[in-house]
């Protein structure tokens, strides 16, 4: 690590030694007083949370279940009820059926009764507190959600890779990070992991000092406040870890890498987007067996066809216990150029194609040379479907966005995996 770096990372916090900042998570509040809400609010200016989205509504677990019906949630939802007993349970239930699998609820009621809490935790809630709230309690009890040892990664990492050289892994990956930052509204990490040739830097108009190379190459331990500011914040919600994009040194790494890196991140971001190279090697390999989801692009030839072959086959018996390789078709329907059909290049390799993208080259040409997104160029553009659709694929929001909990909070679903 360069000794800028390390001098702007020493001097980075003024964080005691073992006070851990919370990471970067969305927090929404529906409080029903308004002495509940002014410690709320009050939370945000704690030094461990600014990294910190917080909001807070009037109302309570129905102002939410209303909320949620037509928005994403956040990562942590903070209820104030005065109802208790099986009237407070019912109306969680309601919340349940509005909420994601990811989020984390802690509710504030003015019961003070063991059984009650037992129950709620039993019920998937995180946290039961009783008011009045003090502010200080309030970030303790966030802190031990989402810092504390052993506590649950926030991110979600969706790694994308081409099944052929020039296929567009990148660009998909980019723009499906600019829709996930857009339709689920949290904070998003790029990683360019292609670091002789990345276009990450050049796809964003970002040139940062600083990238992945400097954690990756570092001979010093690299922890989240390394990671804090080797990243560069191009947009609202969207970060880099850009590569250096130059060939001044060999990039042969060992197996695990990037393992700690990539953990930290996830630790840190609620959405970390993977943008690996075309190359098959033992990090590589290792990358893609442990990440949330795979996305693969391909272009509808008979290369493409062998390879996604090769990787399918590969991929599922490496990672057998995680979610199938996601397969985009890119560039479809390029003038004088035979191409196998989306049907029959899945049909042959029995593969399901999640989603096709024309050939534009008039408007991904545009869009590489301004340093934008599809959506920046032109937001009614149809490639913009195709790229939201991931989105909510990857993100967990699909057709599994509101699981059937049979009346329990989505916490508790991880509760029972692990028992």
């Amino acid at each position: 690590m360069s000794d800028d770096i390390r001098q702007n990372v020493s001097g980075a916090s003024d964080i005691p030694s073992g006070a851990r900042l919370v990471p970067h998570i969305t927090i929404q509040a529906f409080c029903e007083n308004a002495m509940t809400a002014q410690s709320v609010e009050s939370a945000v200016n704690d030094r461990r949370m600014h990294k910190v989205a917080l909001t807070t509504h009037n109302g309570g677990i129905e102002a939410a279940v209303e909320t949620y019906k037509i928005n994403p949630t956040p990562n942590l939802i903070i209820i104030e009820s005065n109802l208790a007993g099986n009237d407070l349970l019912s109306a969680l239930d309601r919340l349940a059926e509005v909420c994601d699998a990811s989020t984390r609820v802690v509710v504030i009621g003015n019961v003070n009764d063991v059984e009650l809490y037992r129950r709620l935790i039993r019920y998937g809630v995180s946290e039961y507190l009783v008011t009045p709230v003090e502010t200080p309690a309030l970030v303790d009890t966030i802190a031990d959600l989402f810092t504390a040892e052993g506590a649950d990664p926030i991110g979600r990492t969706i790694a994308f890779v081409s099944a052929k050289g020039g296929a567009g892994s990148s660009t998909i990956a980019h723009n499906t990070a600019w829709a996930l930052s857009q339709q689920v509204r949290r904070d998003v990490l790029i990683m360019d992991m292609d670091l002789p040739f990345g276009t990450a830097g050049l796809n964003f108009n970002q040139e940062p000092p600083h990238g992945i190379a400097d954690a990756v190459f570092s001979n010093d331990d690299v922890d989240d406040v390394v990671i804090e500011r080797l990243m560069s914040k191009c947009a609202n919600h969207i970060n880099l870890l850009t590569a250096p994009a130059n060939l001044n040194r060999d990039y042969d790494f060992h197996e695990q890498a990037f393992e700690n890196i990539i953990e930290i991140c996830q630790k840190n971001m609620p959405l970390v987007v993977l943008d690996l190279p075309h190359a098959w090697n033992g990090w590589v390999r290792h990358t893609l067996s442990t990440v949330d989801e795979v996305v693969i692009v391909a272009e509808p030839d008979l290369a493409n066809l062998r390879n996604v072959k090769f990787m399918m086959d590969t991929l599922k018996s490496l990672r057998m216990s995680e979610a199938e390789p996601i397969l985009m078709m890119n560039k479809v329907g390029v003038p004088k150029r035979p191409e196998l059909s989306t049907s029959e290049f899945a049909n042959t390799i029995e593969v399901d194609i999640f989603a096709e993208l024309g050939f534009e080259p008039a408007l991904f040409g545009t869009a590489a040379n301004n340093g934008q997104m599809i959506a920046e160029v032109n937001a009614t553009h149809k490639l913009n479907d195709g790229f939201n659709s991931l989105a909510r694929r990857v993100s967990g929001r699909d057709a599994a966005t509101h699981q059937d909990a049979n009346g329990l909070l989505p916490g508790i679903l991880k509760k029972l995996k692990l028992g």
